[in-house]
């Protein structure tokens, strides 16, 4: 019997009726979990370690929970033979990063009481909570049910959370795109009935295991597939990284339809070339009633052709490479019934967020709050966590996260602007205008101490280096040069440093890949420039490039439009590998 989808068709390139254990391991898993159910919940039960025991911590990932530990003090309880400080993450969906005050206040309340006094706004627009220990897991989830949240499908094989623009100034546009972003986040949230047993303590329907898999079946897809709506000309949530992309085209103030994008994906695996980050290819054109039809289409393809075999090699994008992307957009179109129209023209202008107060094409106010690589906390001078609950306590508006792991207030009435303004100044939520263009456009993952696949830091450490680039950025008079950094705290790409003018990617304590030469709105992908080096070797070598783009540069050009005409970066071919 296949492991896969009943909706499966049957002339594979590949065998999969062969037995499970002749498939990736995590296959296994899946097909035997009782559709995510394992044995989570005598996990949870068992008092003797702060750990899940066994393979549940990889199905935890369907229910949006990363179990970690402090590594920080890792080799200290190693030698004092103690287990390691096993907390967990938990990150929210939270579609099109759209979030109410009241949603707001809860997680503030979630954050002090579990989360060690901090939230984390990521770089897919939602929030994670770091360090909950496993006896308050499920107060914690059961807390985000108060104010309709939940981590559901936030990790795992299947649709991640899906992205959407924020432009403040297209308020209606947004509003409207943003609708069709949350529509399709819950069209393909799983429907097992596991998630509602382990943390909400609801009985199982009927004697089986509760609601079935009518589009993931028992396995789900290969790997986790993203999806992100964007609207032109802002490219904020990169939208040549995502698995499946659509563009906004809106002409007289309306929505037409979407430009559709496919095959983007930014993790690599160092010293591992059939792993690379890849830029989606546009395929054409679709109208708004068409969307969900073609959510399915797309994502039905990698489901039933994706790689289950090889994890490593189990994203979209090589897919895409494996079957060419001609055959993959063939089957896209047998599968809708209808061919996609020709893609209609479009043009991006940058990938930042808007900074300060804007006023919406509806009237209301919209401040775009700086947040360092998205870490909500008091910190001294400024009392981010303390301001924001404050805010949320009297706003009626929303909040809205960017993908550049900032905040928006968002719809503020010409009558409530002063107030908040007050309450910013009173917790030093200053303006970003003394802020420099570099920092403005900087993002880092997490990293140490509690990801367990970072070989580097992170965000501790980007603020301090942006520190020494700016100094650098002084020197000729381009603090307030807009330039997009990155950095990793290893390959696999979460802030999406691939399509940065300058990355960063952690290789070991201290050590990191520099890449140059991106594309200022994510439209080319950076070349690796120097390996395996440290801050003294990065600094230096990113003195020369700045000092030759002070005085050579053309009218406008772009830092990393720059690196590739100067030859600091060799040219790299649009959507295609970095090491082509």
């Amino acid at each position: 019997m296949s492991l896969l989808s009943p909706h499966a068709p049957t002339d594979r390139s590949r065998d999969v009726s062969q037995p499970l254990d002749r498939l990736n391991p995590d296959e296994t898993l899946k097909a035997e979990s009782r559709q995510l159910r394992g044995t989570i919940s005598d996990g949870l039960a068992a008092e003797l370690t702060r750990a899940v025991p066994g393979n549940d911590i990889k199905l935890m990932k369907f229910h949006g929970l990363y179990q970690q530990d402090d590594r920080d003090i890792r080799d200290e309880r190693r030698r004092q033979k103690l287990e390691p400080a096993y907390t967990f993450m938990a990150r929210i969906r939270l579609p099109g990063g759209v979030c109410s005050p009241s949603q707001w206040l809860k997680l503030d309340e979630l954050a002090r009481a579990y989360g060690g006094d901090t939230l984390r706004l990521t770089t897919r627009q939602t929030f994670q909570l770091h360090r909950v220990q496993k006896q308050n897991l499920r107060p914690a989830m059961q807390g985000l049910r108060e104010v309709l949240l939940d981590t559901r499908a936030a990790c795992g094989d299947d649709a991640r959370g899906v992205m959407c623009s924020v432009n403040p100034r297209l308020s209606a546009i947004h509003a409207e795109v943003f609708a069709l972003a949350k529509r399709t986040s819950d069209h393909r949230v799983p429907q097992s009935g596991a998630y509602e047993e382990i943390w909400y303590g609801e009985e199982r329907e009927g004697t089986g295991d509760g609601p079935q898999e009518p589009f993931y079946g028992r396995t789900y897809m290969p790997r986790k597939f993203k999806i992100g709506f964007v609207v032109p000309p802002s490219n904020d949530i990169d939208v040549y990284s995502q698995d499946l992309g659509f563009i906004a085209i809106v002409e007289d103030g309306k929505l037409q339809g979407f430009n559709v994008a496919i095959g983007g994906g930014m993790g690599r695996t160092d010293q591992a070339p059939k792993t690379y980050p890849r830029l989606a290819d546009l395929v054409g054109f679709i109208d708004v009633e068409h969307l969900q039809e073609t959510v399915d289409a797309v994502m039905g393809v990698q489901r039933d052709y994706g790689d289950r075999l090889d994890r490593a090699r189990a994203r979209f994008k090589y897919t895409i490479d494996d079957k060419g992307l001609d055959w993959i957009k063939g089957e896209i179109e047998a599968r809708l019934g209808f061919a996609l129209q020709p893609a209609r023209p479009f043009a991006f202008t940058t990938n930042g967020d808007p900074n300060g107060w804007t006023r919406g094409d509806d009237g209301c106010w919209h401040h775009t709050l700086f947040i360092q690589n998205g870490r909500v906390s008091n910190f001294p001078g400024r009392a981010l966590m303390d301001g924001l609950r404050a805010i949320a306590q009297t706003h009626t508006g929303t909040f809205r996260i960017t993908p550049n792991q900032n905040l928006i207030i968002s719809d503020v009435s010409e009558a409530a602007k002063p107030a908040i303004e007050a309450v910013m100044r009173e917790h030093g939520l200053g303006a970003a205008d003394r802020i420099s263009g570099l920092r403005l456009n900087s993002m880092a993952c997490v990293a140490l101490p509690t990801c367990g696949l970072a070989m580097a830091e992170s965000e501790r450490y980007l603020p301090d280096l942006v520190t020494k680039i700016e100094a650098l950025l002084e020197l000729h008079g381009l603090e307030d040069e807009p330039i997009t950094i990155r950095m990793t705290g290893c390959p696999n790409g979460c802030a999406r440093p691939y399509i940065a003018e300058i990355a960063l990617t952690g290789r070991a304590p201290g050590k990191y890949n520099l890449y140059l030469g991106g594309g200022f709105h994510g439209q080319r992908l950076n070349k690796m420039v120097l390996e395996n080096v440290g801050e003294a070797a990065i600094l230096d070598h990113l003195a020369r490039v700045i000092a030759d783009f002070a005085a050579n540069r053309t009218s406008g050009e772009h830092f990393g439009d720059f690196a590739i005409r100067a030859g600091h970066a060799a040219e790299v071919k649009e959507g295609r590998h970095f090491n082509d």
